[in-house]
Parts: structure tokens; C-alpha cells; sequence
């Protein structure tokens, strides 16, 4: 089983990086998940050769749910350990919603998510982490789109988008 550690500054230069995935908000401090197989997750995904972590999530998140960002800055990133495989990282991000458009399926895998904006105070259960490293993760995501984004008003109601 895989170790997840995690850690709020640069990828070490020796690590290589798998996965870039987002914590994304709307105006109102909500944070977008999607629904695949009855499991809400975070988007993201592979970067390809010479995109930067902002690229890849930007094509991410219009491939898979058709959703724009903006305001993209780098969190940190998940240090995974899993047995007879080099250490490596998965880089997180945060991002702001800039357009919410037209949902339809994913150019990769064919599937329709749904696309769900969850309250901040409800989002770790939904996610549902098994370790300490994502809800640490989500927590320091909380609290650099405090500090960036200067919310003026804060919902608390939860819905498909």
C-alpha cells in the first residue's frame, strides 16, 4: 500500500512528478469535485512533455469536466512510497473558476462526470481521505486561497454544476 506524505514547498529536483491535480474554488469558497464511480475526487492529471503544472491543469479540467480556471498558483505536493517503485510526486495546485461550461464527456475516457461544488466545511468527508496527507493538503489549500482570493461572500449550500 502507498505512503502518502505531505509537503507545502518545491519539488525536490532528483523527484519526478506524475500527476498534477487542483483544489479549485468558486467566487463563493466552495470547492469543485467530481463524481466518478460514486467517489468524489479532485481533477487533474499526467503532464505532458514541456507543460508546466498551470498547463496541465488547465487541459485537465477542460477535458475532463469542461471548465475553465484562472488564478492558478502551486500549493505543494504528495510524496507517494509504494513498494519496488521509485519515490515520486504528485503536485497539487489551487485555482479559481472562471467559466463553468456545457458538460459533456471526457475526451480521454469517454465518461460524463458530475460536477459538484461541496461547502469547505463538508469537503473531507466527501473526499474521504485515508490518511493524513489529504486532509492536510485541503487544509492548506483553505487557507492560500484565504490569503489570494479575498472571498466576499461565503456559501454553504452544495449542488451539481
Amino acid at each position: 500500500m502507498a505512503k502518502f506524505t505531505w509537503n507545502n514547498c518545491v519539488v525536490p529536483h532528483n523527484l519526478k512528478i506524475k500527476q498534477v491535480y487542483g483544489v479549485v474554488f468558486s467566487d463563493d469558497k466552495r470547492i469543485l469535485l467530481r463524481l466518478d464511480d460514486n467517489k468524489y475526487k479532485l481533477t487533474g492529471g499526467k503532464p505532458e512533455e514541456n507543460e508546466s503544472y498551470e498547463e496541465t491543469l488547465k487541459r485537465e479540467y477542460i477535458e475532463e469536466l469542461n471548465i475553465e480556471l484562472e488564478d492558478i498558483h502551486y500549493l505543494g505536493y504528495l510524496l507517494v512510497e509504494e513498494n519496488n517503485i521509485e519515490p515520486y510526486a504528485q503536485v497539487r495546485m489551487i485555482g479559481k473558476i472562471k467559466n463553468i461550461n456545457k458538460n459533456r464527456h471526457d475526451i480521454d475516457t469517454g465518461k460524463q462526470y458530475k460536477r459538484f461544488l461541496s461547502s469547505i466545511n463538508n469537503v473531507k468527508k466527501y473526499l474521504n481521505y485515508e490518511d493524513e496527507a489529504g486532509n492536510l493538503l485541503i487544509d492548506d489549500a483553505i487557507i492560500m486561497a484565504d490569503k489570494k482570493y479575498k472571498f466576499e461572500k461565503i456559501a454553504d449550500i452544495e449542488n451539481y454544476v
